[in-house]
């Protein structure tokens, strides 16, 4: 059972703003949005995580919280996702996109979705390894935009995943990590140059 997060009010006005914006909708380089016929609307909104640095001592890593993410939808289907980010004004718009993990996002979420586990579900993305997780955190009342990856937390790696690593496999926290820190290049020593 999944315990959506409510996004904050501000972020989905600034994407029904830019959806309502047809320079907005004409200039994004989705011509799955553009071409679409119809009302849209966007749905499904999860916060949008980054795990920069993974040491393998670290048995619960700290992740920031980079933007929300809402799906686009048209009728019955999403077209394309709208990401959001934290300005010194607010949330904003950021950008439209289309791509292979729009479809592997709505997948993910209907797998988690008959889990007999609650879960509160967000998005992680690890640019080192260039994955994006759908992350299922345990405490579902938890502050979404908090970012500390539990070792009970399931992370579910979207497609395309890295070589090696299974797409739409549920992963405890605590069995991914090690393989994910084995396959990120170790960051510059401290003195060392970058």
């Amino acid at each position: 059972m999944l315990h959506l997060p409510q996004a904050p009010a501000p972020a989905l006005r600034s994407v029904l703003a830019a959806l309502g914006s047809p320079t907005a909708v004409r200039e994004a380089r989705t011509p799955a949005l553009r071409s679409v016929q119809g009302p849209l609307s966007p749905e499904l909104p999860l916060p949008l995580h980054v795990l920069n640095r993974i040491t393998p001592d670290e048995a619960a890593p700290a992740t920031r919280l980079a933007g929300w993410r809402f799906m686009v939808r048209s009728g019955d289907r999403a077209v394309a996702a709208a990401d959001t980010m934290l300005t010194p004004d607010g949330w904003a718009f950021s950008h439209f996109f289309e791509g292979p993990y729009i479809a592997s996002t709505e997948l993910a979420m209907r797998q988690a979705e008959a889990a007999s586990a609650a879960y509160q579900p967000r998005l992680l993305s690890i640019p080192g390894l260039y994955m994006l997780t759908l992350w299922l955190h345990g405490d579902t009342g938890a502050d979404p935009s908090g970012g500390t990856l539990a070792p009970t937390d399931v992370l579910v790696p979207l497609a395309p995943a890295p070589p090696g690593i299974a797409a739409h496999r549920p992963h405890a926290v605590s069995d991914l990590l090690p393989v994910m820190t084995l396959r990120i290049p170790p960051g510059p020593l401290l003195g060392s140059p970058a």
